[in-house]
C-alpha cells in the first residue's frame, strides 16, 4: 500500500506544476500514472484539480480501490461519460485548460475526449507527471531495494544452475520461475509502445555479437522473427561469454541489471571486455554528483572507453550504436532522464538510473554490466546488490 503521506506530496507537488504551467486540471488515465496519484491500479480515471481535493472515479473494482487508495472522494461510474458532470458537481465549474498524458493516449481516446470534456483548451500534461516522477522519495527509494534483494537472490541462484547443454530459453525460465517464487511481478511496465518488457534476456556466445545488427543468426538457432529479442535457442557452452539482462518487477517497482557469465572460464579477449565494462561502469559512478548533466556522464564513459582501445565497440558495432549508457527507473523500467549524447538535465538528488555500459563484438560476443543507482546528496549510491564482477561458475 502506498502511504497516504507519499499520495499527498504527489499530489501537492503536480498541482504547483499545473498552477506554473496555467493549466486548471489533469485527468489520468494510464496505470503508472493512476497508481502514482492515488495508490490503486484500478480500472479508473484521476482527476487532479489546480487546487483542491482530487477525484478518483473508478469503474471496476470499486471495493478494491476505496481499500487501496487513501484518497477522499472515490467514486464508482458505470462510463467515463460520467465524469464531467460529476466534476462540475464537485468543483462549480468544468477547467477551461485540461492536461492529458499525450505521450501514451490514443488518438481515437484523445478524440473522444475532446468532444465529451467541455474544455476551451487541451494541453500535454505528460511532461509535468514524468517530471515529478524523476524524483524518489525514500519510501520509494525502499521499495526499489526491496526488488534489489530479490534480484540479487535471483543472480545467486543463477550461478548455481547454469550449465551447457541448456538452451539461452531453458536457462531464462530456471531463473524466471525461481524468482516468480520469491516475488518477482513477471509484467513489465513499458511507458513507450514500440518497446517490449520481458525478463529473459540471454545472449551467449555469438548471439551477443548479433546484437543491433540486421542479419539474424545463420544457424536459425537465434529468437523468434515474431519476437526478435531476448533468449533464444542457442545452447550454451563452455569457455563462452554469457550476458544475462534481468529486469524484475516488485509491489510496481523495477530493477535493470546485467551481468556476464562464463562456464569453466571466458577467452582473454571477452574477460578483458567485460573488466573495462566494469571499469566505465565504475568511473561513471565516481563521477555522479548533484548538478552534473547526463550528457556529460555520456561523455565520461565514451572518453573512457576510447581511451581503453574500445571506441569501435563501444555502445554497438559501427553504423549500429546506441547513444545512451543509461536510463531512469522506478514504477516504469524505463523513465526520464536518460544519460545520453547531449542530453542537458542536472542530476538531482533522488534520481534514481540503471547505468549500463556495454559492447558488442560483431559476430563475436557482447560485453557489459548493468546495476541501479541513487544519487545522493553527495554521489552515488548503489542500490543493486548483485556484486559488481564477472561471474565464472
Amino acid at each position: 500500500m502506498i502511504p497516504a503521506e507519499e499520495i499527498s506530496r504527489r499530489t501537492l507537488n503536480i498541482q504547483k506544476a499545473l498552477n506554473q504551467n496555467l493549466i486548471d486540471g489533469l485527468i489520468i488515465a494510464q496505470r503508472v500514472d493512476l497508481l502514482y496519484f492515488s495508490g490503486t491500479a484500478q480500472n479508473g480515471f484521476l482527476f487532479i484539480p489546480a487546487e483542491g481535493e482530487p477525484v478518483l472515479f473508478i469503474r471496476r473494482y470499486l471495493p478494491r480501490a476505496q481499500e487501496e487508495s487513501p484518497l477522499k472522494n472515490i467514486i464508482g461510474i458505470n462510463s467515463i461519460r460520467e465524469i464531467p458532470g460529476h466534476i462540475i458537481d464537485f468543483y462549480g465549474r468544468f477547467p477551461d485548460v485540461l492536461g492529458l498524458e499525450f505521450d501514451v493516449l490514443p488518438v481515437k481516446a484523445f478524440n473522444f475526449y475532446r468532444t465529451l470534456f467541455p474544455a476551451k483548451n487541451f494541453v500535454d500534461g505528460s511532461s509535468l507527471i514524468l517530471d515529478g516522477r524523476m524524483i524518489k522519495s525514500d519510501w520509494e527509494i525502499e521499495q526499489m531495494e526491496r526488488t534489489a534483494e530479490m534480484s540479487g537472490k535471483t543472480f545467486e541462484y543463477m550461478k548455481t544452475i547454469i550449465r551447457s547443454g541448456l538452451t539461452e530459453m531453458e536457462f531464462a525460465g530456471m531463473y524466471e520461475t525461481f524468482a516468480r517464487k520469491i516475488g518477482h511481478g513477471a509484467g513489465l511496465r513499458i511507458r513507450d509502445y514500440l518497446t517490449e518488457g520481458y525478463s529473459w534476456h540471454v545472449l551467449s556466445g555469438v548471439s551477443g555479437g548479433l546484437v543491433g545488427l540486421l542479419d539474424s543468426p545463420a544457424s536459425g538457432e537465434g529468437t523468434s522473427v515474431a519476437f526478435p529479442c531476448g533468449a533464444g535457442n542457442k545452447k550454451l557452452a563452455p569457455d563462452e561469454p554469457v550476458m544475462v539482462d534481468l529486469g524484475s518487477v516488485l509491489n510496481g517497482y523495477h530493477m535493470d541489471e546485467t551481468r556476464m557469465f562464463a562456464i569453466g572460464s571466458m577467452p582473454d579477449k571477452a574477460f578483458s571486455a567485460c573488466r573495462a565494462a566494469i571499469q566505465i561502469h565504475n568511473s561513471v559512478l565516481e563521477k555522479v554528483k548533484p548538478g552534473i548533466t547526463a550528457g556529460e556522464l555520456f561523455l565520461h564513459a565514451e572518453s573512457l572507453a576510447g581511451s581503453l582501445g574500445y571506441a569501435e565497440f563501444f555502445l554497438g558495432p559501427p553504423g549500429h550504436k546506441v547513444s545512451f549508457i543509461g536510463h531512469g527507473i522506478g514504477l516504469e523500467l524505463i523513465e526520464q532522464p536518460i544519460i545520453a549524447r547531449g542530453r542537458k538535465e542536472h542530476l538531482k538528488p533522488g534520481m534514481v538510473f540503471a547505468l549500463e555500459p556495454k559492447m558488442v563484438f560483431q559476430n563475436e560476443f557482447s560485453a557489459g554490466i548493468e546495476s541501479v543507482f541513487a544519487v545522493t546528496d553527495t554521489g552515488a549510491r548503489l542500490i543493486s546488490r548483485v556484486p559488481v564482477e564477472i561471474f565464472i561458475c
